[in-house]
Protein backbone atom coordinates (compact mmCIF):
# COMPACT_ATOMS: atom_id res chain seq x y z
CA UNK A 1 0.00 0.00 0.00
CA UNK A 2 1.20 3.31 -0.97
CA UNK A 3 0.00 6.71 -0.02
CA UNK A 4 0.43 8.00 -3.35
CA UNK A 5 -2.03 5.07 -4.62
CA UNK A 6 -4.78 6.89 -1.84
CA UNK A 7 -3.46 10.51 -3.43
CA UNK A 8 -4.20 9.31 -7.02
CA UNK A 9 -7.99 8.10 -5.85
CA UNK A 10 -8.56 11.04 -4.38
CA UNK A 11 -7.55 12.87 -7.25
CA UNK A 12 -9.94 10.60 -9.72
CA UNK A 13 -12.71 11.21 -7.43
CA UNK A 14 -12.40 14.99 -7.64
CA UNK A 15 -11.37 15.54 -11.35
CA UNK A 16 -14.02 12.61 -12.73
CA UNK A 17 -12.05 11.13 -15.08
CA UNK A 18 -8.59 9.17 -15.79
CA UNK A 19 -7.09 11.79 -17.96
CA UNK A 20 -7.89 14.98 -15.94
CA UNK A 21 -6.49 13.31 -13.09
CA UNK A 22 -3.59 11.61 -14.60
CA UNK A 23 -2.84 15.35 -15.85
CA UNK A 24 -2.95 16.90 -11.94
CA UNK A 25 -0.73 13.98 -10.24
CA UNK A 26 1.62 15.12 -13.53
CA UNK A 27 2.04 11.60 -14.38
CA UNK A 28 0.94 9.63 -17.75
CA UNK A 29 -2.56 8.12 -18.09
CA UNK A 30 -1.45 4.57 -18.41
CA UNK A 31 0.75 5.33 -15.47
CA UNK A 32 -1.87 6.78 -13.56
CA UNK A 33 -4.41 3.73 -14.37
CA UNK A 34 -1.98 1.35 -12.85
CA UNK A 35 -1.39 3.06 -9.93
CA UNK A 36 -5.52 2.46 -9.52
CA UNK A 37 -5.18 -0.78 -10.21
CA UNK A 38 -2.58 -1.54 -7.90
CA UNK A 39 -4.85 -0.06 -4.86
CA UNK A 40 -7.79 -2.02 -6.07
CA UNK A 41 -5.45 -5.21 -6.24
CA UNK A 42 -4.67 -4.05 -2.42
CA UNK A 43 -7.77 -3.55 -1.04
CA UNK A 44 -8.84 -6.71 -2.84
CA UNK A 45 -12.32 -5.09 -4.04
CA UNK A 46 -13.09 -2.98 -7.33
CA UNK A 47 -12.99 0.85 -6.67
CA UNK A 48 -13.69 1.94 -10.50
CA UNK A 49 -17.11 0.53 -12.83
CA UNK A 50 -15.09 0.46 -16.05
CA UNK A 51 -18.15 -1.73 -17.87
CA UNK A 52 -19.56 2.12 -18.32
CA UNK A 53 -17.79 4.68 -20.52
CA UNK A 54 -17.81 7.92 -17.74
CA UNK A 55 -16.36 7.78 -15.11
CA UNK A 56 -18.42 5.35 -12.22
CA UNK A 57 -17.48 4.39 -8.82
CA UNK A 58 -18.59 1.47 -7.80
CA UNK A 59 -20.68 0.98 -4.28
CA UNK A 60 -17.50 0.34 -2.39
CA UNK A 61 -15.96 2.62 -4.44
CA UNK A 62 -18.22 5.42 -3.07
CA UNK A 63 -17.52 4.45 0.41
CA UNK A 64 -14.22 4.26 -0.08
CA UNK A 65 -13.58 7.98 -0.48
CA UNK A 66 -14.49 9.20 2.70
CA UNK A 67 -12.16 6.23 4.12
CA UNK A 68 -9.29 7.46 1.74
CA UNK A 69 -9.48 11.08 2.40
CA UNK A 70 -9.37 10.26 6.54
CA UNK A 71 -6.29 8.13 6.15
CA UNK A 72 -4.90 10.81 4.01
CA UNK A 73 -5.38 13.10 6.66
CA UNK A 74 -4.59 10.70 9.64
CA UNK A 75 -0.78 9.65 8.03
CA UNK A 76 0.20 12.96 7.35
CA UNK A 77 -1.39 14.15 10.53
CA UNK A 78 0.49 11.65 12.62
CA UNK A 79 3.77 12.48 11.08
CA UNK A 80 3.61 16.08 11.86
CA UNK A 81 2.76 14.90 15.36
CA UNK A 82 5.72 12.94 15.55
CA UNK A 83 8.12 15.57 14.33
CA UNK A 84 6.78 18.18 16.91
CA UNK A 85 7.14 15.39 19.92
CA UNK A 86 10.88 14.79 18.60
CA UNK A 87 11.94 18.28 18.27
CA UNK A 88 12.59 20.94 20.96
CA UNK A 89 12.84 23.36 18.45
CA UNK A 90 9.45 25.08 16.21
CA UNK A 91 10.04 23.71 12.64
CA UNK A 92 8.87 25.63 9.21
CA UNK A 93 9.27 22.80 6.76
CA UNK A 94 9.78 25.28 3.01
CA UNK A 95 10.01 22.77 -0.01
CA UNK A 96 11.32 24.28 -2.97
CA UNK A 97 11.85 24.67 -6.91
CA UNK A 98 16.13 23.99 -7.19
CA UNK A 99 16.83 26.86 -9.12
CA UNK A 100 15.18 28.80 -6.17
CA UNK A 101 16.65 26.85 -3.45
CA UNK A 102 20.09 28.23 -4.46
CA UNK A 103 19.54 31.37 -6.19
CA UNK A 104 16.51 33.36 -4.19
CA UNK A 105 16.11 31.61 -0.60
CA UNK A 106 19.24 32.58 0.58
CA UNK A 107 18.59 36.12 -0.38
CA UNK A 108 15.08 36.52 0.44
CA UNK A 109 15.17 34.28 3.90
CA UNK A 110 18.28 36.53 4.90
CA UNK A 111 16.10 39.51 5.22
CA UNK A 112 12.70 37.41 6.63
CA UNK A 113 14.62 35.58 9.64
CA UNK A 114 13.50 37.96 12.33
CA UNK A 115 9.74 36.95 11.01
CA UNK A 116 10.63 33.15 12.15
CA UNK A 117 10.71 33.26 15.68
CA UNK A 118 13.65 31.66 16.09
CA UNK A 119 11.86 28.34 14.22
CA UNK A 120 14.56 25.56 12.55
CA UNK A 121 14.06 26.16 8.75
CA UNK A 122 13.85 23.07 6.56
CA UNK A 123 14.32 23.22 2.77
CA UNK A 124 13.54 20.56 0.53
CA UNK A 125 14.64 21.15 -2.62
CA UNK A 126 13.01 19.09 -5.33
CA UNK A 127 11.99 19.33 -9.26
CA UNK A 128 8.40 21.24 -9.58
CA UNK A 129 6.97 17.87 -10.38
CA UNK A 130 7.92 16.82 -7.29
CA UNK A 131 7.52 19.64 -5.21
CA UNK A 132 3.97 20.24 -6.07
CA UNK A 133 2.92 16.56 -5.13
CA UNK A 134 4.32 17.07 -2.00
CA UNK A 135 2.88 19.95 -1.40
CA UNK A 136 -0.42 19.31 -2.14
CA UNK A 137 -0.68 15.77 -0.57
CA UNK A 138 0.33 17.84 2.75
CA UNK A 139 4.00 17.69 3.12
CA UNK A 140 5.87 20.47 4.39
CA UNK A 141 4.40 24.06 5.39
CA UNK A 142 5.04 26.49 2.15
CA UNK A 143 5.82 26.05 -1.57
CA UNK A 144 8.53 28.24 -3.21
CA UNK A 145 8.39 27.79 -7.17
CA UNK A 146 8.14 29.66 -10.02
CA UNK A 147 4.09 30.50 -11.86
CA UNK A 148 2.94 30.64 -15.10
CA UNK A 149 -0.61 29.64 -14.66
CA UNK A 150 -1.10 28.96 -18.54
CA UNK A 151 1.80 25.88 -17.85
CA UNK A 152 1.11 24.76 -14.74
CA UNK A 153 -2.60 24.63 -12.96
CA UNK A 154 -2.26 22.25 -10.55
CA UNK A 155 -2.22 25.19 -7.81
CA UNK A 156 -4.64 26.78 -9.11
CA UNK A 157 -7.74 25.65 -6.37
CA UNK A 158 -9.62 27.07 -3.78
CA UNK A 159 -7.62 25.06 -0.93
CA UNK A 160 -4.58 26.72 -2.08
CA UNK A 161 -3.48 30.62 -1.01
CA UNK A 162 -0.31 32.24 -2.38
CA UNK A 163 2.07 35.54 -2.07
CA UNK A 164 3.83 36.57 -5.51
CA UNK A 165 7.17 37.11 -3.10
CA UNK A 166 9.65 37.93 -6.36
CA UNK A 167 9.88 38.03 -9.49
CA UNK A 168 13.09 36.65 -12.36
CA UNK A 169 13.23 36.32 -15.82
CA UNK A 170 14.47 32.95 -17.53
CA UNK A 171 16.80 34.17 -20.19
CA UNK A 172 18.95 33.00 -23.47
CA UNK A 173 22.84 32.82 -22.38
CA UNK A 174 25.88 31.42 -23.61
CA UNK A 175 29.40 31.97 -22.59
CA UNK A 176 31.95 34.23 -24.05
CA UNK A 177 35.62 33.95 -25.47
CA UNK A 178 38.74 35.37 -24.25
CA UNK A 179 37.50 38.96 -25.61
CA UNK A 180 34.37 38.36 -24.07
CA UNK A 181 33.03 37.82 -27.21
CA UNK A 182 29.84 35.31 -27.06
CA UNK A 183 30.56 31.32 -28.33
CA UNK A 184 27.75 31.21 -29.84
CA UNK A 185 25.52 34.02 -32.56
CA UNK A 186 21.97 33.89 -33.40
CA UNK A 187 22.77 35.42 -36.47
CA UNK A 188 25.40 32.99 -37.64
CA UNK A 189 24.52 30.20 -40.45
CA UNK A 190 24.77 26.68 -38.88
CA UNK A 191 22.45 25.43 -36.04
CA UNK A 192 23.07 26.89 -32.44
CA UNK A 193 24.11 24.37 -30.03
CA UNK A 194 21.31 23.96 -27.92
CA UNK A 195 21.33 22.93 -23.93
CA UNK A 196 18.19 22.46 -22.53
CA UNK A 197 15.23 21.36 -19.96
CA UNK A 198 13.45 18.40 -20.72
CA UNK A 199 10.48 19.31 -23.12
CA UNK A 200 7.66 17.81 -20.66
CA UNK A 201 9.52 19.64 -17.52
CA UNK A 202 8.08 23.39 -16.13
CA UNK A 203 10.70 25.05 -18.22
CA UNK A 204 11.60 22.99 -21.10
CA UNK A 205 7.34 23.70 -21.89
CA UNK A 206 7.65 27.21 -21.31
CA UNK A 207 10.83 27.86 -23.25
CA UNK A 208 8.99 25.95 -26.11
CA UNK A 209 5.63 28.02 -26.21
CA UNK A 210 7.02 31.26 -25.63
CA UNK A 211 10.50 31.21 -27.52
CA UNK A 212 11.30 28.21 -29.59
CA UNK A 213 7.56 28.35 -31.25
CA UNK A 214 8.40 31.75 -32.61
CA UNK A 215 11.57 31.58 -34.20
CA UNK A 216 12.15 32.05 -37.60
CA UNK A 217 12.45 29.75 -39.86
CA UNK A 218 16.20 30.93 -40.71
CA UNK A 219 17.20 30.07 -37.09
CA UNK A 220 17.72 26.70 -36.18
CA UNK A 221 18.48 25.47 -32.97
CA UNK A 222 19.83 21.72 -32.26
CA UNK A 223 19.80 19.93 -28.86
CA UNK A 224 22.86 18.66 -27.88
CA UNK A 225 22.20 18.34 -24.19
CA UNK A 226 19.36 18.07 -21.97
CA UNK A 227 19.33 18.42 -17.65
CA UNK A 228 16.19 19.05 -15.64
CA UNK A 229 18.46 20.94 -13.22
CA UNK A 230 18.95 24.62 -14.25
CA UNK A 231 22.82 24.49 -12.24
CA UNK A 232 23.50 21.64 -14.64
CA UNK A 233 22.53 23.55 -17.29
CA UNK A 234 24.70 26.62 -16.06
CA UNK A 235 27.72 24.31 -15.94
CA UNK A 236 27.69 22.98 -19.42
CA UNK A 237 27.06 26.53 -20.57
CA UNK A 238 30.31 27.98 -18.53
CA UNK A 239 32.01 25.08 -20.70
CA UNK A 240 31.26 26.90 -23.39
CA UNK A 241 28.76 23.93 -24.52
CA UNK A 242 25.80 25.66 -25.87
CA UNK A 243 23.40 28.32 -25.22
CA UNK A 244 20.21 27.85 -22.57
CA UNK A 245 17.68 29.53 -21.10
CA UNK A 246 18.72 29.78 -17.44
CA UNK A 247 16.80 31.80 -14.37
CA UNK A 248 18.50 35.21 -14.48
CA UNK A 249 18.76 34.89 -10.45
CA UNK A 250 20.90 31.97 -11.06
CA UNK A 251 23.51 33.59 -13.05
CA UNK A 252 23.30 37.21 -11.65
CA UNK A 253 27.07 36.75 -10.46
CA UNK A 254 28.52 35.41 -13.86
CA UNK A 255 26.16 38.13 -16.15
CA UNK A 256 28.03 40.79 -13.92
CA UNK A 257 31.16 39.47 -14.54
CA UNK A 258 31.19 38.52 -18.45
CA UNK A 259 32.00 34.89 -17.90
CA UNK A 260 28.03 34.91 -19.81
CA UNK A 261 26.50 36.83 -21.92
CA UNK A 262 22.53 37.55 -22.81
CA UNK A 263 21.56 36.63 -26.32
CA UNK A 264 18.93 38.87 -27.48
CA UNK A 265 17.42 39.49 -31.07
CA UNK A 266 15.42 36.17 -32.08
CA UNK A 267 15.86 34.56 -28.50
CA UNK A 268 13.25 36.00 -26.53
CA UNK A 269 13.21 36.32 -22.73
CA UNK A 270 10.40 35.50 -20.05
CA UNK A 271 9.06 36.80 -17.29
CA UNK A 272 8.69 34.76 -14.51
CA UNK A 273 6.55 34.99 -11.16
CA UNK A 274 8.78 33.87 -7.70
CA UNK A 275 5.52 32.55 -5.56
CA UNK A 276 4.98 31.45 -2.15
CA UNK A 277 2.05 28.67 -1.19
CA UNK A 278 0.30 27.84 1.70
CA UNK A 279 -2.62 25.30 2.14
CA UNK A 280 -5.70 26.76 3.88
CA UNK A 281 -5.11 24.32 6.83
CA UNK A 282 -2.37 25.44 9.29
CA UNK A 283 -0.20 23.15 10.22
CA UNK A 284 0.99 24.55 12.96
CA UNK A 285 1.47 28.24 14.66
CA UNK A 286 4.68 28.85 13.62
CA UNK A 287 3.35 28.40 10.04
CA UNK A 288 0.12 30.71 10.85
CA UNK A 289 2.13 33.45 12.34
CA UNK A 290 5.04 33.32 9.47
CA UNK A 291 1.92 33.26 6.98
CA UNK A 292 0.62 36.35 8.64
CA UNK A 293 4.08 37.91 8.92
CA UNK A 294 4.37 37.61 4.89
CA UNK A 295 0.71 39.22 4.24
CA UNK A 296 1.50 42.15 5.71
CA UNK A 297 4.89 42.61 3.91
CA UNK A 298 3.66 42.10 0.70
CA UNK A 299 0.25 43.16 1.25
CA UNK A 300 0.66 46.20 -1.28
CA UNK A 301 1.88 44.07 -4.06
CA UNK A 302 1.22 40.52 -3.87
CA UNK A 303 -2.12 38.90 -5.18
CA UNK A 304 -3.65 36.37 -3.41
CA UNK A 305 -5.62 33.66 -4.75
Amino acid sequence: MELKWLEDYIALVEHGSFSRAADARHVTQPAFSRRIRALEAWLEVSLVDRSRSATTLTAAGEVFVDQARQLIEQIYGNRDHLQEISSDQQQLLITAQHALAVAFFPRWMASLSALADDALIRVSARDLHDAVEAFISGSGDFLLCYASPSIFDQLEQDTVESLQVGADQLVPVCGCDKSGQPLFDSAQDKPLRMLRHPSESFFGRLVQRECLSQLPPSLELRTVYENALSEGLKAMVLQGQGIAWLPRSLISAELESGQLVLLNGALRSIDLQVRFYRLRRTRSEVAERFWRYLQELYDQTAQIY
